[in-house]
């Protein structure tokens, strides 16, 4: 049976619409697709963007040399999506308030591993993309920590960093997460 509302404005799907179908229109189906690929802006409105290789090694956007606790090293959002130097982007942790959770190896295709995803749902208003790797997930949002550290759960693993470290970002929103960074601080507390 077809969706009945739109995943997108939550109107109503037109009559003939396909069965696999989730917007009602082409411009619905674009403005999901850009969507599903938005850092929030949380992240973009800071300058502390890099650039990275393929080995995930930091570099700044004219191809030098980066480094997570160098702030001459860093960019605008803006500045290192444009470059071309290396494959991708990373955002730098400095110990502002913002962290991020890294699930490793906890996808298998587009399934989640139990584990994860009961970790999850202590983060509900938090954004949540794929890595780099595509069988992990980044979890982004407000907390501190005290210094990075690398936990198993259920035989998952987990780190966490808040300070002193870079995330290769792909902006792959993971399912319907927000786009926003919510508070991680009940995750944290129950990891720790």
């Amino acid at each position: 049976m077809a969706n009945q509302t739109c995943e997108q404005c939550n109107g109503p799907m037109p009559i003939m619409a396909r069965s696999h179908a989730l917007t009602c229109s082409a411009r619905c189906r674009k403005a999901r697709s850009r969507q599903r690929t938005t850092v929030p802006v949380e992240l973009t409105g800071r300058p502390r963007w890099i650039r990275r290789t393929v080995r995930k090694v930091p570099i700044a956007v004219d191809g030098d040399q980066a480094s997570s606790t160098d702030p001459a090293t860093w960019s605008a959002y803006r500045e290192a999506k444009a470059s071309s130097a290396g494959v991708g982007l990373g955002f730098v942790l400095n110990g502002d308030g913002i962290a991020c959770i890294d699930l490793d190896h906890c996808l298998d295709g587009d399934r989640l591993a139990d584990w994860a995803s009961r970790l999850l749902d202590l983060a509900p208003g938090c954004w949540v993309e794929r890595s780099v790797s595509g069988e992990g997930l980044h979890v982004w949002g407000l907390g501190k920590l005290e210094r990075g550290r690398r936990i198993t759960v259920d035989g998952g693993s987990v780190e966490l960093y808040a300070d002193g470290r870079y995330i290769a970002v792909t902006g792959e929103t993971w399912g319907d997460t927000p786009r926003r960074l919510g508070d991680l601080r009940p995750l944290i507390d129950a990891l720790l």
